[in-house]
């Protein structure tokens, strides 16, 4: 039987009168707080508050439509029973507003933050994110992530003056690194936030070391783990890649529902009121050990791993060359300048008045944000139109097979 844990009576009676008397959570982000590198354009309003700004924008930006197309674990397959990285973004944002709720915090910074997350994802996953990371740090000696790539599309490449609070959430996401404990470190300016995001692209452990501004990007971060941990395994078992019976059932259970449930529970039990998040020890070890199960079941899947390496790998190296030389070619007739150049300009309200214009940026890194903005079937549609005839290819395992 599902085991669906609950709060004790003892918290449930003390949210309860909070909320009667109205009570202010002091470790919530206020939105007057709110800092942006154009602070005198989006003022807050009564029907546009400061952080329901960033989430509209966010879900503005052409890229958000990408989402519906890109990995989320399973890319060789069709089926629309399987997550897709729109979906996981959507179950990132309720759980975390869920949380947020009912601790007091900022509902909306949370939204925006869990909106524009993976807006800067590879096609193809973490496989995909692992293949670009290599060329690029091959090409230039620097790293790509997807975390820091998300906050550069919001606010290096499509211009939309999204708050600091927001970025740094973003930036600071990363749900492959789970703690027992999460406390906001603070920061205030964009000179601060501009070196931490640097940092990451020059030195491979920085991503260790990030940590959200906000208890608001705290929540969004550990429920980004508690989005996929699930789920990657209900989508598993639809694939029948695993049984259900496969996994672990320790403290937080084993099924998706189970998972969700109680590690709310176990936060909300261990965090309202103070200045951080935190689950028990017994949370915490059945979190790492389902992680661990799913990363040796799932995410090191022989099968998917072997195709990533035979036709998405040679594929990316192939495209990166060619769009690098279209790049340092400046021909504007070419795919590059056509379906990314012209792309972002025409999609851009304007950035600071002495920032390089986007097309004469570093060619890599121009080519790099091409290659990350594609979805799979992009990517797979492109490359054959550049290269017809090439052997690679991606077979995916369709409905009735």
């Amino acid at each position: 039987m599902p085991d669906y844990h609950s709060l004790t009576r003892e918290i449930q009676n003390r949210i309860k009168e909070d909320r009667e008397r109205h009570w202010v959570n002091p470790y919530a982000f206020p939105d007057e707080k709110i800092v942006r590198r154009d602070n005198q354009h989006d003022r807050a309003n009564l029907w546009r508050p400061a952080f329901v700004r960033d989430a509209e924008k966010i879900m503005h930006v052409p890229y958000y439509n990408r989402y519906s197309d890109k990995t989320q674990v399973y890319s060789f397959y069709k089926n629309d029973d399987i997550s897709r990285r729109a979906l996981h973004v959507q179950l990132v944002s309720r759980i975390a507003r869920n949380i947020g709720n009912v601790l007091g915090l900022n509902e909306n910074l949370i939204e925006a933050i869990a909106l524009g997350h993976d807006i800067g994802h590879t096609p193809f996953g973490h496989a995909g994110e692992r293949i670009l990371s290599g060329l690029y740090h091959d090409h230039t000696g620097r790293y790509f992530n997807h975390n820091v790539h998300s906050a550069r599309v919001l606010d290096a490449i499509i211009h939309r003056n999204i708050s600091l609070q927001t970025l740094d959430g973003i930036l600071c996401h990363n749900g492959e690194l789970e703690l027992q404990e999460y406390r906001p470190e603070h920061m205030s300016t964009f000179v601060e936030y501009d070196k931490k995001l640097e940092e990451c692209y020059v030195d491979e452990t920085a991503i260790g070391r990030l940590t959200p501004c906000t208890l608001e990007g705290c929540v969004m971060r550990i429920c980004d783990i508690i989005a996929y941990l699930g789920k990657d395994r209900q989508d598993a078992t639809r694939l029948h890649l695993l049984s259900s019976q496969a996994f672990f059932a320790g403290a937080i259970g084993a099924s998706n529902g189970e998972i969700i449930n109680n590690l709310i529970v176990n936060l909300i039990e261990n965090s309202y009121g103070k200045p951080y998040l935190k689950m028990d020890e017994e949370y915490f070890a059945a979190l790492s050990q389902a992680k661990k199960e799913n990363y040796e079941m799932i995410y090191k899947n022989d099968e998917l791993n072997r195709l990533y390496d035979e036709e998405i790998r040679p594929m990316f190296e192939e495209l990166y060359e060619e769009l690098l030389r279209q790049a340092e070619s400046g021909d504007r007739d070419s795919i590059f300048y056509r379906h990314h150049i012209d792309y972002v300009n025409s999609n851009n309200y304007g950035g600071e008045e002495d920032s390089v214009p986007y097309e004469e940026q570093e060619k890599n890194q121009l080519v790099v944000d091409y290659l990350a903005s594609m979805t799979d079937d992009y990517f797979i549609d492109l490359y054959h139109y550049l290269f017809p005839g090439r052997k690679h290819d991606v077979k995916f395992t369709g409905y009735f097979d």
